[in-house]
């Protein structure tokens, strides 16, 4: 098959770069994923916190997405449905991948399946050089000793932190997420995987080059490069180390962003930008634009994250907001065998669709709904908010409006989005046949997904 331009959030850059022409250059593809950030932690999208100016350049220089949701609100279930363009339950991934013990608990395997289809390998197997710089979390790390290394998956290269089959020395030295011994400190671990992301294209000079870059931060701890060590873990949670650390972070988008220009490579690299999951902790909804909900909820501030695609000049629209699309990471799959005039491979059915319309300025409509499972039960190994924030176990958005239920068919709540996108306006009295036709579907979806066998 003939790749010619490939966009790994789940948009096209078919029509914008010519990605079907022959002999265009393929782009390099640097996919940003950002750990536990907010719609509500940039300026660009309204932030009441502090400004994150080279982010807003990266909107003001690119195409900025409003309505972009994650695949789940919880780390590992969110990258694996965005790697693999699958309901990230059909990996029987439902919550964070921790200990063994806590994986089945939440009726889970312990890592993502080495034969599940996913974009690095597919780009790997035609001329692309992937790597992963940056948290892994599908699979690894506490006392799962048997995960597969990542380049199973597909990546020639990796470097990754302590939720990983194989972490880097130098960014554990103890048995856990961060150490005060560890040779790259925490608040030097976005710079650090930045450097090796612009190594990584430096080093491969000639051919395309599809990079994860996946830092930890904006997940605490948020330890500052001006704070003590004995503040922690007193101290890390605070709004002020925050702060500390989100501008470093947008500090080193923007350092990332700069090198591309300098050295040249802007002209043949797409950088793509989003977060895996809501926030945590949400500070009274400052982190979310005062949507309801967080990280580990159906509510939008958990699931609604920002998204901004940054290319070359003659590409990617500058300074346009897209406020009609809505796009799901799921649709990340089959957009990107459309846009490379590449079929899906064999007797695989995406869960996403080709949104490959949206990024060059002409908003799409979706044909599928989108759906959502968090917590499948009342265990600890699933995390959940409080009071409001706190959601029913299945959601689904059909057009403009939002439907969440339990399994059991209890809790129902229905919301139109484009009159009420806090969610704050339960109309499902109002409408009883539009509850029952999304509910019926809902569950119907729900039952279809696979139940992990707890004896396996």
């Amino acid at each position: 098959m003939n790749y010619k331009y490939l966009l790994i959030t789940g948009l096209s850059f078919a029509t914008i770069i010519g990605a079907k022409a022959q002999n265009i250059e393929k782009p390099n593809i640097i996919f940003i994923l950002t750990d536990d950030m907010g719609i509500g932690d940039l300026s660009t999208y309204g932030s009441q916190g502090i400004k994150t100016p080279n982010l807003d350049k990266m909107a003001e220089e690119g195409i900025r997405f409003t309505q972009y949701y994650c695949a789940s609100p919880i780390s590992s279930p969110s990258r694996a449905g965005l790697l693999t363009g699958k309901h990230p339950a059909n990996w029987n991934i439902t919550s964070y991948l921790q200990t063994r013990q806590g994986n089945r608990a939440a009726e889970m395997v312990d890592f993502l399946v080495t034969d599940a289809p996913t974009l690095p390998r597919i780009l790997k197997e035609n001329g692309y050089k992937t790597a992963h710089f940056g948290k892994w979390h599908l699979g690894g790390g506490r006392d799962v000793y048997n995960a597969p290394s990542i380049k199973e998956y597909g990546y020639d290269e990796y470097s990754s932190t302590y939720e990983s089959p194989d972490p880097d020395p130098l960014l554990t030295a103890s048995d856990w997420i961060w150490s005060k011994k560890d040779s790259i400190k925490r608040w030097n671990r976005t710079a650090y995987f930045i450097d090796k992301t612009l190594d990584f294209l430096r080093n491969n000079k000639g051919q395309p080059c599809f990079i994860n870059l996946w830092p930890d931060d904006v997940h605490t701890p948020w330890i500052g490069n001006y704070e003590q060590m004995e503040m922690s873990p007193k101290g890390e949670n605070s709004n002020k180390n925050f702060n500390t650390v989100l501008y470093e972070y947008d500090y080193q988008i923007g350092r990332l962003l700069k090198e591309l220009k300098e050295e040249g490579l802007d002209k043949n690299t797409i950088v793509i930008f989003a977060s895996d999951n809501g926030p945590a902790p949400s500070f009274n909804q400052m982190r979310t634009n005062g949507l309801r909900g967080q990280k580990a909820s159906l509510f939008e501030g958990g699931i609604r994250m920002p998204f901004i695609i940054w290319g070359p000049k003659a590409s990617v629209p500058k300074g346009k907001v897209d406020d009609v699309s809505v796009i799901s990471a799921l649709d990340m799959f089959s957009t990107i065998c459309s846009i490379t005039n590449n079929p899906l491979p064999a007797n695989f059915d995406t869960d996403g669709e080709d949104m490959s319309d949206a990024l060059f300025g002409n908003p799409q409509k979706r044909a599928k709904n989108i759906y959502w499972e968090y917590r499948r039960n009342g265990n600890q190994a699933f995390p959940k908010p409080q009071g409001l924030n706190l959601s029913p176990n299945i959601a689904v958005r059909s057009g403009d409006w939002k439907l969440l239920v339990n399994k059991d068919g209890s809790e129902v709540m229905l919301f139109n989005l484009k009159d009420d996108i806090k969610e704050t306006n339960n109309l499902a009295q109002q409408h009883p046949e539009i509850v029952k036709m999304l509910k019926n579907i809902t569950l119907k979806w729900r039952n279809s997904l696979p139940e992990y066998r707890l004896n396996e």
